[in-house]
């Protein structure tokens, strides 16, 4: 296809904030009382009007993106021009629904964004060159157990996790960055064992075994995971690494054997941690029967399905639903607000957004020139498919409710910024891929 990539980038932005305008103007329309229901103090004392708060935000949002677009074509930049678009109208619908649901929870998100698109700029401009970065993969390793075992020792319990570190002016989550390290050490160890992991050093009952050397890492993540999901009671990042891990592996590998033992140790250590910690029980028990549970543990659960049920095939209307009921809605359940206001075929259309990222993640991954990079790039988009798939599952009832965000969505300052550093490192893999072609991908 021949384009010109920031200006093909620039097009799509154009349609995504008339898309945000449109659903800021409906907003207005729908519950204009929003113009008295809050204010944002400024340091001068002078409080700005509900109305002029989120269209500045909104203009401040696409013109931070169109900026970032524009940086790129003078620095030279030539990565897919269709991830940072699919990003920013993920970005603008959760803005939308933010302002919608909790006007003071997009003030943050705002000043959470403009972080992330200068992290995602320091990255592209940084880290353009990651051939590098597999001589390091042990450091990763040890820098990600750290940031996992702080919150143990000096984090804060919030929405049930123990998983934040409180730093004074703001709390960050460590677990979203370590899955950052995760896959950059998994893809760096699977580029230098891949041929051993796929042919073996040993025959047990005719199945090819590898050496401790090369399974060891399999054992050290299941521990990982159950680290987290006992201390940290983060059944949702547990889940989201080790899933990641047996992505990867298969990837490397193509070996289902792999998947069936990481499948059957996690299980295991699953079914030992329900029987024996009770955070862990409450959780699946929530899942087998919320309805049990409605007036107190499972109230969000049962908020969740009746919005889902009430929306329909078109939803109620932007504005004109309950989705306030569940107490989680800006974070976890914002997915169940999108599908109550904007119906099934709502819900539908940001399935596809999300597809469409992750069907260019992988077309990225299948382009490359080395193992090293092909695996980073299925690892960065499985960790998004992952997520997205595993919170949306948690709040239809398909897979016990887990607690992570939907990936730009939700509100989540840590996971957001972990998000564009992910898109980021993508970003500059399909640089490559790309060979300094400027107009063709």
């Amino acid at each position: 296809m021949l384009v010109n990539l920031r200006k093909e980038e620039r097009s799509l932005l154009y349609y995504i904030t008339a898309f945000l305008a449109v659903g800021v103007l409906v907003l207005y329309l729908g519950q204009p009382e929003f113009n008295t229901a809050y204010e944002l103090a400024l340091s001068s004392g002078y409080k700005l009007p509900f109305w002029w708060f989120v269209v500045l935000l909104s203009i401040g949002t696409m013109t931070a993106f169109w900026l970032v677009s524009v940086y790129w074509r003078v620095a030279g930049f030539k990565c897919d021009p269709y991830l940072m678009p699919i990003t920013a109208s993920l970005t603008a619908l959760g803005l939308i629904f933010l302002f919608r649901l909790r006007p003071q929870y997009a003030e943050r998100q705002f000043a959470w964004l403009l972080l992330g698109l200068l992290a995602l700029v320091m990255v592209t401009t940084l880290l353009r060159k990651m051939d590098w970065l597999a001589d390091y993969k042990y450091i990763y390793v040890a820098a990600g157990v750290i940031l996992l075992v702080l919150p143990i020792f000096f984090g804060r319990e919030q929405y049930g996790a123990r998983s934040w570190l409180d730093l004074g002016i703001l709390q960050i989550q460590p677990s979203e960055f370590v899955k950052l390290l995760l896959v950059t050490f998994l893809a760096s160890f699977l580029a230098e064992n891949r041929r051993v992991l796929s042919t073996g050093n040993d025959q047990i009952l005719g199945i090819s075994i590898p050496g401790i050397r090369e399974y060891g890492p399999l054992v050290v993540m299941w521990g990982i995971s159950l680290l987290i999901l006992v201390f940290q009671k983060d059944l949702g990042t547990a889940l989201i690494y080790f899933c990641t891990f047996l992505a990867m592996v298969y990837a490397a590998t193509a070996r289902m054997f792999y998947v069936f033992v990481g499948m059957l140790l996690f299980f295991f250590g699953g079914t030992v941690a329900y029987h024996i910690f009770s955070h862990v029980q409450a959780r699946v028990d929530i899942w087998l029967n919320p309805w049990a549970y409605i007036s107190d543990k499972g109230y969000q659960i049962v908020q969740s399905l009746f919005a889902i049920g009430s929306g329909g095939l078109f939803g109620s209307g932007l504005g004109q639903g309950l989705p306030g009921l569940i107490p989680a809605v800006h974070t976890d359940f914002i997915f169940s607000a999108i599908v109550e206001e904007l119906g099934l075929l709502g819900g539908c259309a940001v399935l596809v957004l999300y597809m469409c990222f992750i069907f260019r993640g992988l077309m990225i991954a299948l382009s490359c020139r080395d193992d090293f990079s092909a695996l980073l790039a299925t690892g960065f988009t499985a960790l998004m498919g992952l997520q997205t798939f595993i919170i949306i599952a948690g709040v239809i009832k398909l897979l016990p409710m887990t607690g992570v965000t939907l990936p730009f969505i939700s509100y989540g300052g840590s996971s957001l910024v972990a998000n564009f550093v992910l898109l980021g490192l993508l970003l500059n893999i399909s640089h490559e891929v790309n060979g300094g072609n400027e107009t063709e991908y």
